[in-house]
């Protein structure tokens, strides 16, 4: 009986029709799962991947602004002066930002300049920068350790092909009906909040931490430029000043020069002079001339280069308002010197804090080895609408990561950040001397630029009283015009002696102003300012 029931029903074809339906139904509704878990990214619980270490520049002292160098050559026999004094500011330091509305009235004091170079000069505004890129650097390094939480609103329509997937089942024609090759068109919404949290992770930890002391050593490094500021920019200043004093030794030299013209056309004239003697005036004074040009353009070019160092208009024309005079350095014992500056050198703070950068790099690498844990998980609803046929879906996984092999990864990051340590802490230490050398050799140019600015005083002094002794007895006729003329290029050569001499003392002051650390704040202590006559 049980089989005659069947057997009708097969005749019928209700059975069939029954059992076709709630396969195509079942079908869809797995195919239609399948997209849904595709467009969603559900297939499976998310695999969690260890943080991998973040090899460091083999040295610390990148990137490079430029430089300032403020150097004192000796020259011995060249007279009076033994030190050559010259300041060079190269890349960045020789440039400026303009301020969007510079405030100038022509007159510039040392202070001033200082204080816009400090603003405006574009090796400090480059560290700055490096600042704030190393700050974001910091701060990506961070999120590795941070929740990430998103956000997903999905709006799909499907309509999908049987046939294409490879159903071709085909029902005999007593079903009643076929099977539809396209199923849809269908549509459903997904919105979804994610969340995802790294638990254990040494490698993302170190990372971190070897940026934080990264932006220490490029915060130190910005006050360092900020010193070389300082120092580019006044050894600037003083340059301006012992060539404007040039100028006026060369004018009065000139001067000197065209009276004694003058005086040997009036003597010729009535014969008491050969003609000789008046070419020879002459010749002297056109070189004189030469010289103030000479001088004068010299000057320009040093204003030129002050003012694009410090935010003003490439232009000479414009008026410094200080003089600085020689004045003793202030008494502070070698030694003393020394300890102060291996206590305010933010140079080398910044080492160090390189040096600790690249310990967090090796421990950040030899962390790869550890394992590392991780939890994801995501909420939503979705349906055919919000407020319709929706209900709530979530997952939840969490990860640990056991790490065996990569192929020795691990061991090349490792040897890489213990390079980069050990080139940062040689350079550490070079640096720790380097500074003890600097000290050392601003004191031996001190002593022996105030030893200079003596001997040049009394020269010039001792010139000055032989020039009046040679116009005396040429004006009482004892004398030619050539001894006259010698006499003159001994005061002119005295008092350039003097000039370079007070540059270099006070170039001196100005750079160990710079190697003891604090410049911005401490230079005022060792050079003496007067207003300009």
């Amino acid at each position: 009986m049980p089989v005659a029931r069947a057997a009708d029903r097969v005749k019928d074809g209700h059975w069939a029709r029954e059992w076709v339906r709630h396969w195509v139904v079942s079908s869809g509704c797995v195919l239609l799962l399948a997209g849904v878990a595709v467009a969603q990214g559900l297939g499976g619980a998310p695999a969690g991947s260890a943080a991998q270490a973040m090899p460091l520049p083999l040295s610390g002292l990148n990137p490079q602004a430029g430089s300032v160098t403020a150097t004192q050559n000796a020259t011995p026999g060249a007279g009076v002066n033994t030190l050559s004094p010259n300041v060079v500011a190269q890349g960045a330091f020789a440039g400026s930002i303009a301020p969007a509305a510079p405030a100038f009235n022509g007159k510039l004091s040392l202070a001033d300049a200082i204080q816009r170079g400090l603003s405006y000069n574009l090796g400090a505004a480059q560290w700055s920068n490096t600042v704030r890129q190393a700050a974001g650097q910091s701060r990506s390094a961070r999120a590795a350790l941070m929740p990430n939480l998103n956000a997903s609103l999905t709006e799909q329509v499907e309509q999908l092909s049987l046939r294409a997937t490879g159903f071709n089942f085909k029902l005999p024609a007593s079903a009643g009906f076929s099977i539809p090759g396209v199923v849809g068109p269908f549509s459903y919404m997904d919105l979804q909040a994610s969340l995802s949290q790294s638990v254990l992770d040494f490698t993302a930890l170190n990372n971190y931490r070897s940026r934080q002391q990264s932006l220490r050593a490029t915060e130190l490094a910005f006050q360092n430029a900020r010193d070389l500021v300082v120092l580019g920019v006044g050894g600037a200043y003083l340059g301006v000043i012992a060539a404007q004093a040039r100028i006026s030794s060369a004018e009065a030299q000139l001067a000197t020069a065209n009276a004694i013209l003058n005086q040997s056309q009036q003597r010729r004239g009535v014969g008491a002079a050969p003609q000789l003697t008046v070419n020879q005036n002459q010749v002297q004074a056109s070189i004189q001339q030469l010289q103030l040009a000479t001088l004068r353009n010299d000057l320009a070019k040093r204003k030129i280069e002050l003012a694009r160092m410090i935010g003003l208009p490439p232009s000479s024309a414009y008026q410094i308002t200080d003089a600085v005079p020689f004045a003793p350095s202030p008494a502070m014992p070698e030694e003393q010197a020394v300890a102060l500056a291996l206590r305010q050198r933010t140079d080398l703070e910044a080492a160090a804090a390189q040096s600790g950068a690249a310990q967090m790099g090796v421990a950040a690498a030899r962390a790869e080895r550890l394992p590392s844990a991780s939890i994801a998980g995501s909420y939503g609803v979705i349906g055919t609408s919000i407020a319709q046929n929706s209900h709530g879906v979530f997952t939840l996984a969490g990860t640990l990561n056991l790490p065996l092999w990569h192929g020795g990864r691990t061991s090349g990051d490792i040897e890489q950040a213990q390079a980069a340590l050990a080139q940062r802490q040689s350079e550490a230490a070079d640096l720790h001397s380097q500074i003890e050398a600097q000290v050392q050799e601003d004191y031996l140019d001190l002593n022996t630029a105030a030893s200079e600015v003596q001997v040049a005083q009394n020269n010039l002094s001792v010139a000055q009283q032989a020039l009046q002794m040679t116009r005396d007895r040429f004006e009482a006729g004892v004398i030619n015009t050539v001894e006259l003329i010698q006499a003159q290029q001994q005061v002119s050569a005295a008092e350039q002696d003097f000039i370079g001499s007070v540059y270099a003392h006070n170039l001196a002051k100005l750079t160990l102003a710079r190697d003891l650390g604090n410049a911005p704040a401490s230079w005022t202590r060792y050079l003496k300012v007067e207003p300009a006559p």
